[in-house]
């Protein structure tokens, strides 16, 4: 892979990120088509690092908010028992802001739980392009329906425990390329009753620990492969982050302008298009369903 392979693989990765496309299924596609071969889930999970970044930049004063308010309730500013420890105290109007931090870890549980446990399985078996295809359709169909039937009446300060954790359950979908990260948890909203913006805002904000964790895991364990068997090199890949920090910034922005006015429909249309695509070039050879397994 040479410098405009990952300047280009970088773009996808920063114009597929937050719309619900699924941007692994894009790198896993064009990485191929262009390089011979898959570019692997470590380069994948890596570069999202650089989308991530742009969430980090966006959104910066919202988590700044989160996180003091956080710390003050854990200090005890509110009181001591458990309770206002959470951010609910007992007859008092609840922090929404600390809240939202719990609400944040404990809907990255499902991912990270379900992440290690079948690690193998995802880097390779649910990798194959026979799977993205079912996926893509798959949640195509189920996006289309979750916003034509979802009431999208519920703020983002209405969220609950329990729909945190389901909304974990939604991203943790995505770690089969092809589901989509936004699809998954704003498909999930939708069915739960959120708005389209509070479902888009709250997977923005849930994907930051799962994708940092994910990518710096990758980065350390697999520094050494950097280079070698068609991963790319760490100049290359750094070049590929910058470039999708760049343009997920302006995908944040245009994303979030246009979600509480238009419909889904449009990328529903577009996840069954690209699927037909990738049957195309899987029935005619021009890719490889398949994924070199590694131990």
């Amino acid at each position: 892979m040479g410098g405009g392979e990952a300047i280009l693989l970088g773009l996808v990765q920063g114009l597929t990120e937050f719309l619900p496309v699924s941007s692994s299924a894009h790198i896993r596609i064009i990485s191929e088509l262009i390089g011979g071969r898959d570019a692997g889930a470590a380069f994948t999970a890596v570069i999202q690092l650089g989308t991530e970044s742009a969430v980090l930049l966006y959104f910066r004063r919202d988590i700044v908010r989160i996180v003091s308010a956080w710390w003050r309730a854990l200090r005890g500013d509110r009181g001591t028992d458990w309770r206002s420890r959470a951010g609910m105290p007992e007859g008092a109007r609840a922090d929404h802001d600390a809240l939202m931090a719990w609400f944040i870890v404990i809907g990255s549980l499902p991912i990270v739980i379900l992440g290690v446990l079948f690690q193998h399985s995802i880097e390779n078996v649910l990798r194959n392009l026979w799977i993205t295809v079912l996926t893509l359709v798959g949640f195509a169909l189920l996006l289309g329906w979750a916003d034509r039937v979802g009431r999208k009446e519920r703020p983002l300060d209405t969220l609950t425990p329990r729909h945190a954790v389901q909304f974990g359950f939604w991203q943790a979908l995505a770690l089969i390329p092809g589901v989509s990260r936004s699809g998954g948890t704003i498909t999930g909203g939708l069915l739960m009753g959120y708005t389209r913006e509070a479902a888009a805002r709250y997977s923005f904000l849930l994907a930051i620990p799962a994708v940092f964790g994910s990518g710096l895991y990758e980065l350390v364990t697999n520094l050494d492969g950097f280079g070698h068997a068609g991963v790319p090199g760490l100049g290359l890949t750094l070049v590929a982050t910058i470039v999708a920090f760049v343009v997920g910034y302006l995908v944040i922005i245009v994303f979030l302008k246009i979600v509480s006015t238009y419909s889904y429909r449009p990328f529903v249309l577009y996840r069954i298009g690209l699927a037909a695509v990738v049957v195309l070039l899987l029935v005619t050879g021009a890719l490889d369903p398949s994924v070199p397994v590694t131990p």
